[in-house]
């Protein structure tokens, strides 16, 4: 009996650090995500809904309006798809970490 009390008190433990190195590594994930995130939504998401509005208003764009906004949209995709291959792999991270 003398044994076997250490032993749970040593296996209960160690679960508690488990878990609360668990909980650590998921809001050290979960912080980096969001500071990324936040770069990636100031550099690719706002600029994308601000010349693409005219055409909502009704405003007819000229065929060099249009030729630029997909021009910008082409150049857009290719700087920001890594990035947000990127954020998709880190969501898998902190999903694969709270598992």
């Amino acid at each position: 009996m003398r044994f076997i009390a250490p032993s749970l008190l040593l296996l209960w433990t160690l679960a508690i650090t488990g878990c609360e190195s668990k909980t650590a590594k998921v809001k050290k994930l979960q912080d980096q995500y969001n500071a990324e995130y936040r770069a990636y939504a100031r550099e690719c998401l706002d600029p994308e809904t601000a010349g693409p509005g005219d055409l909502l208003t009704g405003k007819e764009l000229t065929q060099e309006e249009i030729a630029g906004l997909k021009a910008k949209k082409r150049e857009r995709d290719a700087r920001c798809k890594p990035l947000a291959d990127h954020l998709s792999e880190s969501q898998k991270q902190i999903l694969a970490a709270q598992q």
